[in-house]
């Protein structure tokens, strides 16, 4: 992909942006929902984490520190012998359950972790219901998620809390955070569906506002950074929006 963007910059004589991955997440769901200054929540198949903006970058309070969220529902779901997407179908299933199974909650001050979550969930495989797990990883899994968001929300205080990201979509996650939000008077924002996971739009938009911010790459100079992380870019437009 970032050899085609450099090709066809060379091309078509036209200029090359960097894009960061999670700040794309973020852009088009603040673009969407029309919000100015929320506290985000991020989760996909490959990250996890709670950010807000502040001086010029968006500051992640917490994050995962192995298997992010969206990756670990696919990998209960091979597990359970379910086609990918996993994530829906195990949201499909724990609709279906209704018994509570202990399961590891770990939170480590502001990060969460979810390998254990994942052993534990696929040693009990045979054992009980799966509708039964599915519902009780969701219901662990999830209320980690709300615990470290209501606690940066209640830090920064924000006005507004966007969900986003492909795991975004499931309806369970929604009513937690929903729900936390309105507890601190803040209103609840999730991106809209067709645009939660990777999209092509989310690249297009976030690249528009990098190159209005006058950051034009010289493509002999231009190379993936796979370990690119959010809080490293700078997000001068936020603070113009004020």
């Amino acid at each position: 992909m970032a050899t085609a963007a450099r090709a066809l910059a060379l091309a078509l004589n036209v200029p090359l942006v960097g894009v960061n991955h999670c700040l794309a997440h973020i852009e088009i769901g603040r673009l969407t929902e029309n919000v100015e200054d929320p506290l985000t929540l991020y989760v996909s198949g490959g990250n996890t984490l709670v950010a807000a903006y502040e001086k010029g970058r968006y500051r992640v309070f917490g994050e995962t520190l192995d298997l992010a969220i969206g990756n670990m529902l696919d990998m209960l779901a091979r597990a359970l012998g379910l086609k990918h997407p996993g994530g829906p179908k195990v949201e499909e299933l724990a609709s279906k359950g209704s018994t509570f199974i202990p399961l590891p909650y770990v939170v480590k001050g502001m990060d969460l972790s979810y390998s254990g979550v994942y052993t534990a969930a696929v040693g009990k495989i045979g054992s009980c219901k799966v509708e039964d797990l599915c519902y009780s990883v969701q219901e662990v899994c999830f209320s980690m998620l709300a615990e470290v968001t209501e606690r940066a929300l209640a830090h920064t205080r924000k006005g507004d809390v966007l969900l986003t990201g492909g795991v975004g979509r499931n309806r369970r996650l929604q009513e937690m955070i929903r729900v936390i939000a309105e507890e601190h008077g803040a209103s609840f924002h999730v991106v809209p569906q067709q645009l939660a996971g990777d999209n092509g739009a989310m690249i297009a938009w976030t690249g528009i506002l990098e190159y209005v911010s006058g950051r034009i790459l010289r493509v002999e100079e231009s190379y993936v950074k796979p370990r690119w992380r959010l809080d490293e870019v700078q997000v001068s437009w936020v603070e113009s929006e004020r």
